[in-house]
């Protein structure tokens, strides 16, 4: 027979005294702190008494309540954020920059008005080929391609080339320009493979030499564009146009060089839109005085070669920022700071040519 059961008092039987165990065993339980009869005495079992979480009644699976949480690491207060160096805009070169660009510009526009049918486009030629050259003086030694010398050779040889196919070729077109510009970059790439202590650079030349020899064979399409029929007056809007946005942007540098496009380039936002937009103006002012252009047409025209210009001056800034933050050594002063000009009527001389043949 089972043991009878203690009567409904509203408490455990066992709770003013040890607590039985199963039955059927044949033990009778010790209390705790006394000895048994088969050891020494048991030590007292530690009860836990602190709060679990109230969403679970058995504190399984939540972390108990006021239990420290880890936190964020420690931040170390000697550690400080590194400055940025902010480049001082200096007013003396800004405008030293925008009368090389006026200068530039104005060369080039009358060297185009003097040019003729036959033998007469010599003169002009000679004009752009020194324009090239200085084109490759200052990018060269900018950007400091492997096999300096050899770049700059293989640059000029394709100015050369290039000049004497816009001058003598039966056609006015940019195929045979399109063909000395291939041919002078494969002459590039392989004369630096051909030597040992240059072959290790030549993925890094391989941007540079393209931009070079590009570079100096654009420049050569003003010969082709002044043999087109309306091609001369095109030059002169859009060459007009380049050479003021260059100047007023760099003469807007140092009178208001704000807000600054980054702290590493001396240059403000207002002189690239204020230059883009009197360049702009001053196309559309000069249409009306030349035959086969209306004030809008040159204005649009205008628009494009200018602000053509003065992005891409802006981006040769940043290229040479970029140079210095690498921590490579300065260039040439005078190349730096004619590079950006001169890039800039580079790339507006195929616009122009775009734009004629395209658009008028």
């Amino acid at each position: 027979m089972y043991p009878s059961m203690p009567p409904e008092t509203g408490r455990d039987s066992w709770a003013d005294g040890p607590r039985p165990g199963p039955p059927g065993r044949g033990r009778t339980p010790v209390p705790p702190g006394q000895p048994g009869p088969a050891g020494p005495a048991r030590p007292p079992m530690a009860i836990d008494e602190s709060p679990h979480d109230e969403w679970s009644e058995f504190g399984v699976g939540r972390r108990p309540r006021g239990e420290l949480v880890p936190g964020p690491p420690p931040v170390d207060e000697d550690l400080e954020e590194e400055e940025i160096e902010v480049v001082p805009v200096r007013r003396s070169l800004a405008i030293a920059i925008a009368g090389f660009s006026a200068l530039l510009g104005i060369g080039l526009v009358f060297g185009a008005q003097l040019a003729g049918p036959g033998s007469a486009r010599i003169p002009f030629a000679v004009v752009v080929f020194g324009v090239q050259v200085l084109f490759v003086l200052a990018w060269t030694m900018a950007m400091r391609p492997p096999a300096l010398f050899l770049v700059a050779g293989v640059a000029i040889a394709a100015a050369v080339a290039a000049d004497v196919a816009a001058v003598t070729a039966e056609v006015a077109g940019l195929a045979p320009l399109g063909y000395v510009a291939v041919a002078g970059f494969v002459a590039g790439v392989l004369g630096q493979l051909v030597r040992r202590a240059d072959r290790v650079r030549v993925t890094d030349s391989l941007g540079s030499t393209l931009l070079i020899v590009v570079g100096v064979v654009a420049l050569a399409t003003l010969i082709v564009l002044g043999r087109v029929p309306i091609g001369t007056q095109a030059i002169f809007v859009c060459l007009a146009s380049a050479g003021i946005s260059l100047t007023v942007a760099r003469l807007t540098d140092a009178v208001l060089p704000w807000p600054r496009l980054a702290p590493q380039v001396p240059r403000g936002a207002a002189g690239v839109v204020i230059g883009a937009m009197v360049g702009t103006l001053a196309a559309g002012v000069i249409g009306i005085f030349l035959v086969g252009f209306s004030p809008t047409s040159a204005a649009v025209v205008g628009l494009i070669a200018a602000a053509t210009a003065a992005l891409t001056d802006l981006a040769v800034g940043y290229a040479e920022a970029g140079r210095q933050m690498a921590g490579e050594p300065p260039t040439m002063w005078v190349a730096r700071h004619m590079q950006g000009p001169l890039g800039g009527f580079a790339l507006a001389a195929p616009a122009a040519y775009a734009m004629s043949v395209l658009f008028l």
